[in-house]
């Protein structure tokens, strides 16, 4: 007779296979080097963030077109991409130039209160193309440097700058030069600055009552609008002026 005990079905499927414990240990500890992965792009990501944010503010910074002011040259909602380093080495803004400036004391009497984290996160946003600039901050061109006579208008209706009829190419289709006569003399270090949109440009010729006369410091420029960077279908770089060439330069003064 057989005496020894057989394992029954039960038994054998209660009994734990080999090696199972290990399993079931190893799934719940997680999985290093996910996590490391995970660490390595956050770090990475923080890292190209970081170099994107000093890139744009010390050489080339993505500025949002928020208005009609300069078309049809740019238009609402144009990525364009303004040098830093133009005027960095020695180089001045010249007459035709399309620069983007702070207006503050010129265009802006005083900066409007802001709550402090709001206008740095907006600021980091605008530094990167991602939300309209500052309500400091103009994007214009520059028709006058120091020195220099601007006047409207001729007989022709075109601005005159030292003497010098200019044929502007760039207007919007059908506009006026100006349709406010002017005659100043801008002064050393400052510049006169006009949309290309000029019925629809709050410009230079909108503050010459007010202090500053309208006139920008030329250190308040911060850069030179050089290319449109989006929509795709607009890529390239500022189509050039001639306008300016036949204009002498005044005497004592920068050209």
């Amino acid at each position: 007779m057989d005496t020894e005990a057989k394992p029954t079905e039960r038994d054998r499927s209660s009994a734990p296979e080999a090696g199972s414990e290990e399993r079931s240990r190893s799934s719940r500890i997680p999985d290093r080097s996910t996590t490391m992965s995970w660490r390595r792009a956050a770090a990475l990501g923080a890292v190209c963030a970081v170099f994107l944010l000093l890139f744009s503010t010390y050489v080339l910074q993505p500025f949002l077109i928020p208005s009609g002011s300069m078309e049809s040259t740019l238009r609402v909602g144009d990525r364009v991409l303004v040098n830093k380093l133009a005027y960095r080495f020695g180089s001045v803004p010249q007459r035709g130039d399309v620069v983007v400036f702070d207006g503050t004391g010129s265009f802006v009497q005083e900066k409007p209160e802001e709550n402090p984290v709001t206008a740095l996160a907006h600021g980091v946003a605008a530094s990167l193309g991602l939300a309209e600039p500052a309500e400091t901050d103009f994007v214009k061109r520059v028709v006058g440097v120091g020195g220099d006579r601007v006047v409207c208008c001729d007989k022709r209706g075109r601005v005159e700058v030292n003497g010098r009829p200019v044929d502007e190419e760039y207007l919007y289709p059908g506009d006026a030069p100006s349709r406010a006569a002017f005659d100043i003399v801008v002064p050393d270090d400052r510049l006169w600055m006009m949309g290309d949109h000029r019925s629809n440009s709050r410009d230079s010729r909108e503050h010459l009552g007010e202090p500053g006369g309208g006139m920008v410091p030329v250190d308040r420029v911060i850069g030179r609008v050089d290319w449109i960077g989006w929509p795709l279908g607009r890529l390239g770089p500022l189509p050039d002026t001639g306008a300016f060439d036949g204009v002498r330069i005044p005497d004592g003064t920068h050209g």
